[in-house]
């Protein structure tokens, strides 16, 4: 277990990294709570431009068709009398808006929320036609404003690793779902070669693979080292995961399924090269 001076020394070098590569101002000193939050909201503000264009190229290519299928066949079997337009469905970390995007398309009655200003910012300019079907608000994933029983379905990907507090989330998400409501989170053991010396060798071989065969390296956007730097201090890093979210929302009240290998429906080639040894799972919960 780290010590709260660990925390805090280590996620003041995250915020450093970052600045080195942002030119942003040294950040006050706060608790370790919230330089992780800086450090996390400082990151994905410089990551937001590039991330925008990557959820866009997503939205142009079969991915945007692979991922519309999935959801909706999801949400539709969970609600197979339910019309979508009368369906509430909340995205939790939205990013540049991709799955928003694809469910306002869809029908569905979108709320999306996100933590980082430029990245509602790009959603609301991604969504185009669709902004205006979509409520885009700024809000924290682990402490909801919405009243309980809010929502009929929430959507969340690649967020729940990143979090300070994936349970309290969890308990947050739990709550402003209605009795019967539906929650899919896709998500992976992101970063945890970090802790992990097998995984660390297969994460090598990853980006050996995907140098001989001349895609795009996922895992060099953006700024790696500064993202390592927060992953290091992530609770969710060194935790087995999809089993460890299974348990935490039994203890909540859902039936819980689980999709190893999402990836394979819904991913790219390059993503399946680059990102071979950390496969995207989907856990599909049912709130009792």
């Amino acid at each position: 277990m780290r010590s709260a001076n660990q925390v805090a020394n280590q996620t003041t070098f995250a915020i450093n990294t970052y600045e080195k590569v942002s030119d942003l101002s040294t950040p006050v000193r706060h608790s370790s709570d919230e330089l992780y939050e800086q450090a996390n909201v400082q990151y994905w503000t410089f990551r937001s431009d590039s991330y925008s264009k990557q959820h866009i190229g997503e939205l142009e290519s079969g991915q945007k068709c692979a991922w519309s299928n999935e959801l909706d066949s999801k949400i539709s079997a969970a609600f197979p009398d339910a019309k979508r337009q009368d369906l509430r469905v909340l995205e939790i970390g939205c990013g540049p808006g991709f799955f928003s995007i694809i469910l306002a398309e869809q029908g569905y009655n979108v709320t999306a929320i996100d933590y980082t200003p430029s990245m509602l910012q790009h959603a609301r300019q991604n969504a185009r036609k669709n902004a205006q079907k979509i409520q885009f608000m700024s809000m924290d994933a682990e402490s909801l404003t919405f009243p309980s029983e809010s929502f009929d379905v929430i959507v969340s990907r690649n967020l729940t690793w990143d979090l300070p507090h994936p349970a309290d989330a969890y308990y947050e998400w739990a709550r402003v779902l209605r009795p019967d409501g539906f929650l899919l989170n896709y998500d992976a053991n992101w970063y945890r070669y970090l802790d992990d010396k097998d995984m660390r060798k297969k994460y090598e071989e990853d980006r050996q693979n995907i140098a001989h065969s001349g895609m795009n390296d996922r895992c060099q956007l953006g700024n790696p080292q500064a993202m390592e730097n927060i992953a290091k201090l992530a609770p969710l890093t060194d935790k087995q995961r999809p089993e460890w979210d299974k348990q935490i929302l039994k203890t909540l009240g859902f039936n819980v399924d689980v999709d190893l290998r999402v990836c394979d429906r819904v991913w790219s080639k390059e993503e399946l090269v680059s990102q071979a040894s950390t496969p995207l799972f989907g856990i599909y919960a049912k709130k009792i």
